[in-house]
Parts: C-alpha cells; structure tokens; sequence
C-alpha cells in the first residue's frame, strides 16, 4: 500500500499529463470536411461540374456537365456518350475534357471547375508531368483551363455534384445521342436541380 501523500502526487501528475496531452489535440489543425452538397460560385464567375458514368453493358460511357452562376441557375447543360474505358479515372478524365470544351465553346472563360473523382483533380491541378497512358488528356484538359481568364479546381463529394451525376446516368437511355442546354435546364435532371436549390 502506498501512503496518501504518494497517492496524491500521482493522481496530480497524471492530471498534468492529461491536460497536456489535451492542450496538443485541440492545437492540431483540423482538416476542413469536403462539401457534400453544391455552392454557388462567386457573382464574378461560373462553376462548371461534371461527372462520367461507365456502360460495361452497352460498351461506352456517359458524359454529364453543367454550368451553373451564383444563383444556380443552369447556363449551360450537356450529356454525351464517350467511349469503352478500362478504369473509372479515364472515363473521368474524358468527361473533365469533353465538359471543358463544352464551357469554352459555350463562351464561359471564368470557371471554378468541380469533379468527384479526387484522383482527376489531383491530375489535372498538378503541375507535374502526367505520364501515364492517358496523360495526353490530362495535358488537354491544362491547355483548356491555361485558356481561360480566370479558373480554380476543386473536388467535391458525390453529393455535391449530383446534377452532373444524373446527366451522366441519363446517357445511358440514348442511342449514341449527345444532347446540349444553353440557358435552359435540362429534364432529365430537373428533380435533382430542385433539390440544390433548396439547399442554397
């Protein structure tokens, strides 16, 4: 047995230690959680999102982009079908480049661009050369976005891009037929834009 005096110069050096080792938890930075659901870009600019889905089935995949303004209101709107791809990543990367040229052809110059697939973004901001055998996209896609005035990357979860999403899956019900919305929303996504609004 251990006299009191002995005893209560433990319990006070455990509560020492106890508060340090609370003191360094709470100054460790805290990572900031992805979005999971759509923000309005800023008044001065767009925001681009797009997705890609994969068809094993029907040997293509589809292609889902939109541009949306600070009110949410749809500018733009497009699905496509692409091609047979081996991985998700490349069937990304096509989407990314196919929605680009879309927003550029379509007169957008100031875009925040939003994918889901975190290994794309990673791709396409990196300044690194892209070796792999889809790193001729990845140029592509810098070119694009070195063109416009004004960009930033960003990636966001599922949730948040479930617009695009939709309009990806949508490809899957059309003959290879690709169909585009100026200032105008698009059907088969309509339910899916009513629910981010009400979330702004």
């Amino acid at each position: 047995m251990k006299s009191p005096i002995c005893l209560n110069k433990r319990a006070e050096e455990c509560m020492e230690e106890y508060q340090r080792a609370q003191t360094q938890l709470n100054a460790q930075p805290r990572q900031q959680p992805y979005e999971d659901v759509w923000k309005p870009p800023p008044s001065e600019a767009y925001k681009l999102n797009f997705d890609a889905a994969t068809f094993s089935d029907l040997g293509r995949t589809g292609i889902g982009a939109i541009v949306r303004n600070e009110k949410g209101e749809v500018m733009a709107a497009m699905f496509a079908c692409g091609p047979a791809v081996q991985t998700s990543d490349e069937a990304e990367l096509l989407a990314c480049r196919r929605a680009l040229e879309f927003a550029v052809d379509a007169g957008f110059s100031r875009l925040i661009i939003e994918g889901d697939n975190s290994n794309v973004i990673h791709d396409i901001s990196s300044l690194e050369e892209n070796t792999s055998s889809f790193g001729n996209v990845v140029d592509d896609i810098r070119h694009l976005i070195r063109g416009l005035i004004w960009s930033e990357v960003c990636y966001i979860r599922r949730g948040g891009n479930r617009v695009a999403h939709v309009l990806a899956q949508h490809a899957r019900q059309t003959l290879d037929e690709d169909l585009y919305w100026l200032e105008d929303s698009p059907p088969p996504a309509l339910d899916a834009l009513y629910h981010v609004l009400l979330s702004i």
